[in-house]
């Protein structure tokens, strides 16, 4: 079964990356030539790019190979969807375009203008109307067939249909590569700040106003490095955070080949320390590693585990992914002995556990994972997977708050999806 199902997707991707060709490349081009192997050779390569970086990565290739591999691959990634998208939407106004090309060039038939006459070339004698019972004699001329008229050949432009594609699909295409484009400007440049309150029933009045720096899905890989990590810090700590929340999904790689990348993380600074959980690439990328790692540069894992803070409880369970290895998520370990009356903060990595968070009376769950969706319209995928996709929910009396996460995966671009790192401030209801 999952030789056919490998087997209909490749047909599926091959058969979308034809009708792109297609469209950019056949139809924009008047015949064989240098343009069109051009174009022809892009739609090879990029696909193999794509498929070879994505195998780098998940096959643990030598990670000097996964970088070279990255920004193409990944890019061309990017630039597939919404080179589709913009086709697609292009076959919607190709029909306006014609029927506007047609009222602005169009074919006026040939004038009907008398030729010249020739020095010296008989004149017709004029036709004299037949009296009131006279027959007139049929003049011969009459009878000779009527010599087609010779029009001028007229220039040679391209054809209606190559010009009306070659607009379309330049349209298309300038499109796509700005969406693209600024979509992973917007990535590299960092993520920005947003401010949200969450008001708690249990929260004592000494708690109004604690401001917890939620920050998910880094991804420092062979794309996103020590460089983008610094920004990331940098942003957190201007934001003077009582606490830091890590809520997963970190790294694309292992302690080895990452490890000089994370190493900024060690410059978090909150009153209250800095706190991590798994997500499910650290179970991908050697979890164990990572936990001890990022302890070593000062954050603080909770692996199914709990932690009392000065009014409220912060509590934070691991990734699912790592129930196939023993090590996924424990509830009643970190939240099963804890004080009802208190407030509890929950930090987990994928939105779905809110239905246990809520199981276990937990007032706020912090999580990431869903990165928004990403690339615009991911977020309709991701829905159907992730009871909230980004921001504020409520389920019960558990609120959830998921983070758009501040890196990103594969295409290290974002659209409609902006990357942020939020500050939740909590607010006590006695206050």
């Amino acid at each position: 079964m999952i030789i056919v199902f490998a087997l209909l997707a490749l047909a599926v991707v091959a058969a979308l990356y034809g009708y792109l060709w297609r469209r950019l490349v056949r139809d924009t081009t008047s015949g064989p030539g240098a343009a069109r192997r051009t174009g022809t050779a892009v739609f090879v390569v990029g696909p193999v790019l794509m498929v070879a970086a994505l195998s780098a990565e998940v096959g643990h290739a030598p990670f000097a190979l996964q970088r070279t591999l990255a920004w193409p691959g990944f890019l061309w990634m990017a630039l597939s969807l919404y080179l589709l998208l913009a086709v697609v939407a292009g076959e919607v106004i190709r029909p306006l375009v014609t029927r506007l090309w047609q009222r602005l060039s169009p074919e006026h038939p040939a004038p009907e203008h008398p030729a010249p006459e020739h020095p010296g070339a008989e004149r017709p004698a004029p036709e004299r109307p037949a009296e009131d019972g006279e027959d007139r004699a049929a003049d011969p001329r009459d009878e000779q067939p009527s010599q087609p008229t010779e029009t001028a050949p007229s220039n040679t432009n391209p054809s209606r249909r190559l010009v009306v594609s070659r607009f379309v699909g330049g349209a298309a295409a300038t499109a796509a590569v700005a969406t693209v484009g600024l979509g992973t400007y917007g990535v590299l440049r960092g993520p920005a700040v947003r401010r949200v309150t969450v008001p708690l029933a249990k929260l004592p009045r000494s708690a109004d106003g604690y401001r917890i720096a939620v920050v998910s899905d880094i991804h420092l890989g062979p794309v996103l490095g020590r460089g983008f990590a610094q920004r990331v810090v940098d942003t957190i700590n201007a934001t003077q955070p009582d606490l830091i929340a890590v809520v997963g999904d970190l790294v694309d790689g292992s302690v080895k080949d990452l490890g000089p990348a994370a190493a900024p993380l060690a410059g978090l600074s909150a009153r209250h320390g800095a706190y991590f959980v798994t997500g499910n690439h650290e179970y991908f990328s050697g979890a164990d590693q990572w936990v001890e790692e990022v302890r070593r540069l000062g954050l603080r894992p909770l692996q199914n585990a709990r932690t009392e803070l000065a009014g409220f409880d912060l509590a934070g369970v691991n990734d699912i992914a790592g129930e196939s290895s023993g090590r996924g998520p424990d509830f009643d370990r970190a939240l099963g002995d804890r004080d009802p009356a208190r407030a509890c903060v929950l930090l987990a990595h994928q939105p779905v556990q809110i239905h246990e968070a809520v199981r276990h009376h937990v007032d706020l769950q912090l999580s990431g994972h869903t990165h928004g969706g990403q690339l615009w319209p991911g977020d309709l995928i991701a829905a159907a997977a992730n009871p909230t996709v980004a921001g504020l929910d409520r389920y019960g009396d558990t609120q959830l708050y998921v983070s758009r996460g501040a890196g990103a995966w594969g295409p290290p671009t974002r659209v409609g999806a902006p990357s942020d790192i939020t500050v939740i401030e909590l607010a006590s209801k006695r206050a």
